[in-house]
């Protein structure tokens, strides 16, 4: 008697489609979830993490930089790039934290926004390292800081956290905005 009742248990154990569903499917569903999750997240990580290390690895030498003599204040080239991976991976959190919150799905502006972020911070490298021109360099990381402050402002409705992530770019931005400025007139 007692090992057919352990042949049953084993047996509904087993099959996919198990005699209780309430208590056998969530463990399953919620497993299976965790993974989607934890997958999004990395790929949300990734992603842009990547661009921008292209971005840095392309782009990235700085010899007009290198070659100006600047103030003290002013941040070493690894100094910029690390900055720059970091907001990307401070954004990439926050915009995951939007996105599992439902945030990028109902009528919001929070998706556009933060392909915008994207889009600008991969511009700065390539226009004032390489190119020189410090001038639009200020008009894009300008523009960069307000999509940022707008960014901030859309993913508090949906996450608290991500909108707190959103902070340190914006720090960091608006001193990359004062670097540039003082660029022009070096």
């Amino acid at each position: 008697m007692a090992s057919q009742i352990l042949r049953e248990r084993f047996n509904n154990h087993n099959t996919t489609t198990p005699t209780n569903p309430t208590t056998k499917a969530k463990p399953k569903t919620k497993q299976a979830e965790a993974k989607r999750a934890l997958r999004s997240l990395a790929i949300s990580i990734v992603v842009p993490l990547s661009i921008t290390l292209v971005v840095i690895f392309l782009f990235g030498s700085g010899q007009r930089y290198h070659a100006l003599s600047k103030p003290f204040w002013f941040p070493p080239l690894w100094l910029i790039h690390l900055a720059s991976l970091s907001t990307s991976f401070f954004m990439s959190l926050a915009a995951w934290l939007v996105w599992a919150d439902g945030g990028f799905g109902m009528q919001s502006d929070a998706l556009p926004l933060y392909i915008a972020h994207v889009s600008l911070s991969l511009v700065w490298d390539p226009l004032v390292l390489v190119i020189g021109a410090a001038w639009i360099g200020l008009f894009f990381t300008l523009v960069h800081f307000g999509t940022l402050f707008a960014c901030y402002r859309s993913f508090k409705r949906f996450n608290p956290i991500s909108k707190d992530l959103v902070k340190p770019c914006m720090a960091w931005m608006a001193f990359l905005s004062i670097v540039t400025f003082k660029l022009i007139y070096l």
